[in-house]
């Protein structure tokens, strides 16, 4: 008899920093005069209002530094290996606060698996032992980290604990997908960099998923590569953190992918016969392709926009905050969730709730 998995619980977690409008002005201060109206205008469009850091902001945008700890220092910004010493620090604390928010209680001593997927950031003895102390996780936990695949690496983390659930029933598989995109941050004068950069907050989700009902029953995956268009978005380590790419052409080339493939993705159905639409938020631009490309109603993708204008692009946690919505939704709804990534990729899978 072939097993389900199903996500029981998602918790999700953001810093206690709110530093959008701080990052726009910061932003703005590097630019020319000429320019800056330009930059207001275009950020103004992104559909965020709200993002959060780990990193404290400075009290003055237009100051010597853009943090009050004085790490982002003007015409001094830290090099990778500080930035990395900043993850290491911030991010287990980060990530603790979403597994808190499961309430696992005596459940955490039968916690046999743990995923962590982050790409903004690496250490070892890495954030998956750190984490497994600090929540009490059992000794034996197995550990898997699924490191710098992008934003869709939660499709992917889900992805393998459906297999591990579906090869042992008595697994109980937590996932935690922490990202410190603001730790990212560059100097420049580049007005494309700067307005990519706004796109980016601090997250972390936490998720157990089981062979147990009820929740979301865990359905199908599909990976779909755009490969001849693999150029129009990278994520790539240099000397002052990690630099992401993000073309302009891309939200037309996830429109074309998603229309090229639509049967694939969605097993042969109709958009029509999907209930709720978990689409990862890169942007305002990539959810209005999706909805394009779907011929989706502006309803649809709401639970995305949401997380959007509240959080901004927090990588891979970020379809997991969506997910948290569809948990709320009554029984037997079917559902198709996707993010995207360097590749150019698209991670999707079908799902179905269940009470």
């Amino acid at each position: 008899m072939s097993v389900s998995a199903y996500i029981n619980r998602i918790a999700t977690a953001v810093p206690e920093h709110e530093v959008h409008q701080f990052y726009l002005d910061y932003a703005a201060s590097m630019l020319a005069a000429d320019r800056r109206k330009i930059f207001e205008r275009m950020a103004g469009l992104a559909g965020i209002e709200h993002r959060f850091s780990c990193f404290e902001p400075a009290l003055d945008p237009e100051g010597p530094s853009a943090d009050l700890g004085g790490a982002f220092k003007r015409g001094a910004f830290p090099g990778t290996a500080a930035r990395m010493a900043m993850f290491a620090q911030a991010a287990p604390v980060l990530a603790q606060k979403a597994v808190d928010g499961l309430r696992l209680g005596d459940e955490v001593s039968r916690i046999t698996h743990l995923i962590v997927t982050t790409c903004t950031g690496f250490s070892a003895p890495g954030i998956d032992l750190d984490l497994a102390a600090r929540c009490g996780l059992p000794d034996g936990i197995e550990r898997t980290m699924i490191g710098f695949m992008g934003c869709y690496a939660a499709i992917n983390a889900l992805k393998l604990a459906r297999h591990i659930v579906r090869s042992d029933s008595r697994a109980k598989v937590l996932l935690v997908n922490i990202e410190v995109c603001t730790l990212h941050l560059r100097e420049t004068s580049e007005l494309e960099k700067l307005l990519s950069f706004c796109l980016w907050g601090d997250g972390c989700a936490a998720t157990l998923v089981t062979a147990e009902p009820p929740g979301i029953e865990l359905d199908s995956f599909r990976c779909t590569i755009a490969a001849e268009q693999r150029d129009l978005m990278t994520w790539d380590i240099g000397d002052h953190g990690f630099n992401m790419f993000l073309s302009g052409q891309v939200p037309a080339a996830i429109q074309e992918a998603l229309r090229n493939n639509q049967d694939a993705i969605l097993d042969g159905r109709p958009a029509e016969a999907i209930d709720l639409w978990a689409v990862h938020p890169g942007g305002r631009s990539i959810l209005d392709a999706v909805e394009r490309a779907l011929n989706l109603t502006p309803a649809a993708l709401e639970p995305s926009r949401e997380v959007l204008r509240r959080y901004g692009n927090m990588s891979s946690a970020t379809v997991m905050f969506v997910m948290e919505e569809m948990l709320k939704a009554p029984g037997d709804l079917r559902g198709c969730g996707m993010s995207f990534g360097p590749g150019l990729t698209a991670e999707t899978m079908l799902f179905q709730t269940a009470s």
